[in-house]
């Protein structure tokens, strides 16, 4: 078995932390503003892409990247409070369309401008436009 390259640990050890040093700062912020949390928004933000039709809950769960049994429970939570409609789906009578409802842009609006503030003062103050661009360049590759 090959052995990495300290570099190599060391990127890996640097991307961990941070990306769960500024997961937890937006998770902070979020939740002191009285909102809910960061996969709510990134799941009202796939909705919304998606426009009046929705997506199925697979194809929700694929672009936020949590689990089926994580997605299903997030939605539940989503409807329970009024920021997701279910609707039966036309092309297979067993499954059924997310949408956001008009509540849920608004939550997901308001939740914006924290999630933006946190990226600006832990990102953005902290590189110049040209070494974030250089940042997500190179972690593009991965």
């Amino acid at each position: 078995m090959n052995e990495i390259d300290h570099a190599t640990e060391a990127a890996w050890t640097a991307l961990m932390t941070k990306s769960r040093v500024l997961l937890e700062a937006v998770e902070t912020s979020l939740k002191s503003a009285g909102y809910p949390p960061l996969a709510w928004y990134d799941a009202l933000l796939e909705l919304e892409k998606a426009g009046p039709d929705g997506l199925r809950p697979f194809e929700l769960k694929d672009r936020i990247l949590l689990p089926q049994y994580g997605t299903s429970r997030l939605l539940n939570r989503m409807v329970k409070a009024g920021l997701v409609d279910r609707q039966d789906c036309l092309e297979d009578g067993r499954g059924q369309n997310i949408s956001i409802s008009e509540k849920g842009k608004s939550v997901r609006r308001a939740m914006w401008p924290i999630y933006e503030r946190v990226l600006s003062e832990r990102i953005g103050a902290k590189l110049k436009p040209k070494d974030a661009a250089q940042l997500a360049t190179l972690l593009s590759r991965l």
